[in-house]
């Protein structure tokens, strides 16, 4: 099991590092459509952030020590609940981005954030390390 969670650990890792590199080199306007139109801040100003921030994910997940991991997971699956609303935003208001043409893909996509979110805790062993929190010494 830890080696599986390793390889997924470090998959995930080089997953947000490639995902923030494109957010602020080749894919900055594909990115464009997962901004929605509700939120109050520079659209290129958005994309930059959430890259940056894939960035040190990704890094982070490949780098932080085991004791760490957990904690580190919770924070990912944060994340990943944090940028739905953006997936959300693309389906409802019809944006095209990343080959997400058609209401059908875009909706298909929906579903794969919490298998996002899964990964993140699973990885890392946050699930496993919250197992008997709250019960110590009872």
């Amino acid at each position: 099991m830890t080696l599986l969670r390793t390889v997924l650990r470090v998959l995930l890792g080089g997953a947000l590092l490639f995902a923030g590199t494109a957010h602020l080199t080749f894919a900055r306007d594909e990115f464009e459509a997962q901004v929605p139109s509700w939120v109050p801040v520079d659209t290129d100003l958005v994309i930059l952030g959430s890259g940056v921030v894939e960035i040190g994910l990704g890094a982070a997940l490949l780098a932080t020590p085991r004791r760490w991991r957990p904690t580190l997971g919770w924070v990912v699956a944060a994340f990943f609940v944090a940028i739905f609303p953006g997936n959300v935003a693309q389906y409802v208001e019809g944006k095209d981005g990343f080959g997400l043409d058609t209401d059908q893909a875009r909706l298909t996509r929906l579903f794969f954030q919490p298998v996002l979110i899964a990964w993140a805790l699973f990885a890392t062993g946050a699930l496993r390390g919250r197992r008997g929190k709250g019960h110590e010494g009872t």
